[in-house]
């Protein structure tokens, strides 16, 4: 409706800059973020000094995976409303975004001295607290956010989301009033429903669970929809242009520096970085944005427009890789991880740019990985989790790529399967080391005591010791599991190895 009314309006007057940032906002609500930007930068043009439209601009930017260029914008707002509470409550969201902890910290307790009845401040607070370890901390804030808003349905999902929080009952009735609240807004609701999903997986009460799960995905999904036909035609091109002979082209920067994990979301890839991360010649970076801008820059297309860079061409965009990175390094280790799942589409472009990368592919039970998913409210970018069918279709395309890097670059992948990695973690860890060239180090076994920042939702669980207990979860859901096991096909039956219709080229 709002965007009906802007758009004419801007046509008859199209240096209106409050307009010009409604529209933005309302881009960026909907998940347009680039077409945010564009609208933003043109609101600044227009009047430079136009100080919300660039707070709009460095929180988009932040979201784009670019929060070294949303920190340039915020110095300049700081100069020009050094008072101004929300400028210094993105601030701290941005360092945090650069894994500059400790300073956003401080900040976060700087907002909260001078706004303490700002239940937003309290969570985010909570999230970097939570970030570095401090988890009573965490979840003190988290409560105080509650406090203040009882319906903050995101407070509660963060609850939820430490894994090793146990909702009371007293907890679970608090929800189920919340979500009764004739005006709650969706945003709300859903991350509402994914908390009392958790509650009731926990108390082992599945059917109540599922329904939670099932509701917070639909409404999600009314808001994201997602075309699995477009994951499907990308791995068909990947695999018609990605021959063995185009990756043994040469080229690209010869730097051994990164150690790349992908796979799937919630297939132990925030446990693989936090064990090779606990080795002293190693740093985990978390998730960085950054391969996938770089594949598609200057708005070339993935992945027809790879194929043809040449040796200069690859080894540029290498060195680009590794100079985006390095914001966000924190120590003089040799190597670093960059453990962002979805990495998996793009594994052959990471050869080519990166021939001395190594990568390391996570894989988990589809039942079990498909179904975690499912259960896990993703802020943004998982668009696929809201659907079984979907989940089935994307994880079968997953193994498909990955079958075909198997195929033309026979040992360039090494793969971790979770369930052999809880049976026999030693081997495992020893194996991993080795393919990454490292010696082994007793530390990597107790990887829950290392002290390092873990922004994924298995923050906390990877601060324990190795557990079983998640591997055979799915089970209790399995009457609901029809149209996910119908849409992985051959890929559950072939599991832990790829389909041999997926080898045969």
């Amino acid at each position: 409706m709002a965007e009906r009314i802007l758009k004419p309006y801007l046509k008859e007057d199209p240096f209106d800059v409050r307009a010009i940032r409604m529209l933005a906002e309302l881009a960026a609500r909907i998940g347009r973020l680039n077409d945010s930007e564009t609208l933003l930068r043109r609101a600044l043009e227009i009047a430079p000094n136009f100080h919300p439209a660039r707070t709009n601009l460095a929180m988009v930017l932040g979201r784009l995976g670019r929060p070294n260029e949303a920190l340039e914008l915020l110095d300049e707002l700081f100069e020009a409303e050094p008072e101004s509470v929300r400028n210094v409550n993105l601030k701290a969201a941005t360092l945090g975004r650069l894994g500059d902890f400790q300073n956003a910290i401080q900040l976060y307790e700087q907002v909260i001295a001078h706004a303490p009845s700002q239940p937003r401040v309290w969570m985010s607070y909570g999230h970097v607290l939570k970030t570095v370890g401090r988890l009573e901390e965490g979840i003190a804030a988290y409560r105080k956010a509650l406090d203040l808003n009882p319906t903050a349905g995101e407070a509660w999902w963060s609850l939820a989301n430490l894994k090793t929080v146990r909702f009371t009952e007293e907890d679970i009735a608090a929800m189920q009033r919340a979500l009764a609240s004739a005006d709650l807004r969706d945003d709300d609701r859903f991350h509402l429903d994914f908390a009392l999903g958790k509650a009731f997986h926990d108390a082992e009460r599945g059917e109540e669970a599922f329904a939670h799960y099932s509701a917070g995905n639909a409404l999600r999904r009314k808001y994201h929809p997602f075309r699995q036909s477009d994951v499907a035609q990308l791995v068909d091109r990947s695999i018609e242009f990605f021959t063995a002979e185009v990756l043994a082209g040469l080229g690209g920067c010869d730097a051994p520096d990164p150690i790349f994990v992908v796979g799937m979301p919630r297939a132990g890839s925030t446990l693989v970085e936090q064990i090779i991360s606990s080795h002293s010649q190693v740093e985990g970076l978390s998730e960085l944005q950054d391969m996938p801008a770089l594949a598609r820059e200057g708005g070339r297309r993935y992945p027809i427009g790879i194929t043809a860079l040449g040796a200069d061409e690859r080894r540029r965009s290498g060195e680009d890789y590794l100079m985006r990175a390095s914001v966000q390094r924190r120590t003089e280790r040799p190597y670093f991880i960059d453990k962002l799942p979805n990495n998996w589409m793009f594994v052959p472009f990471i050869h080519m740019i990166l021939p001395n990368a190594k990568i390391i592919d996570a894989r988990r039970h589809p039942l079990g990985c498909c179904m975690s998913n499912f259960r896990q409210h993703f802020a943004r970018g998982q668009d696929y989790t809201y659907s079984l069918g979907d989940l089935g279709h994307f994880y079968a395309n997953y193994v498909r790529l990955m079958a075909h890097v198997d195929t033309v670059l026979p040992g360039r992948v090494h793969r971790v399967i979770y369930e052999r990695m809880v049976d026999d973690t030693e081997a495992e860890v020893r194996a991993l080391l080795d393919y990454c060239g490292l010696e082994f180090e007793p530390q990597c076994l107790e990887f829950h005591k290392t002290e390092r920042a873990v922004r994924t939702p298995s923050s906390e669980q990877v601060r324990q010791p190795i557990y079983r207990d998640a591997t055979g979860e799915w089970q209790r859901y399995e009457k609901y599991l029809g149209p996910l096991k119908e849409a992985l096909g051959e890929v559950l039956d072939a599991y832990p190895d790829a389909p041999a219709s997926f080898l045969q080229r």
